[in-house]
């Protein structure tokens, strides 16, 4: 990672979701002012556990400093080892991370599930178009809002724990 790029952390467990997603947020953050160092920066995690140990620091991620939180997390719900829900839990509960905005990025259409995300704190819920074109166009319009629109937190907000 260079400069200032943003970081957004994705949690997806589908191969082509997860490929698919990481190169339209990456050509729809691109406006003619974008410089390389402003293209967001993508990790991708493929289970809850992953997803917690990289947030946490632990594991495998045992050496990533929690100093250097990713801005924005894509949330898949149905994920395997700990699901989408219990992640979120963790994420929202913890000081060190509450804070960073997290869109849930599913196909999941049960009304439970939405309700079960606003509860818990999620930022935004989108719903994975089913076709192929809906889908790029939908992720190029999260990228562009959540990497060229979006105000976060103060840094500073972060750190008042």
């Amino acid at each position: 990672m260079t400069g200032n790029a943003m970081v957004i952390l994705l949690i997806e467990d589908d191969p082509r979701d997860a490929r698919l997603t990481v190169r339209e947020l990456q050509r729809g953050s691109t406006t003619p002012s974008t410089t390389p160092s402003t293209t967001p920066h993508i990790d991708v995690v493929h289970d809850g556990e992953e997803a917690l140990d990289y947030l946490f620091c632990r594991g495998a991620y045992g050496e990533r400093s929690p100093d250097h939180p990713p801005q924005l997390i894509l949330l898949d719900l149905k994920l395997p080892k700990v699901d989408g829900l219990q992640v979120l839990r963790e994420i929202k509960s913890r000081v060190e991370t509450r804070l960073i905005p997290v869109v849930a990025l599913t196909s999941s259409r049960e009304e439970k599930d939405m309700v079960a995300c606003y509860q818990l704190g999620v930022n935004s819920y989108i719903q994975k178009p089913v076709d192929f074109e809906q889908f790029r166009e939908t992720i190029k319009t999260l990228g562009l809002y959540w990497t060229q629109l979006n105000e976060p937190p103060p840094e500073r907000a972060s750190r008042a724990r």
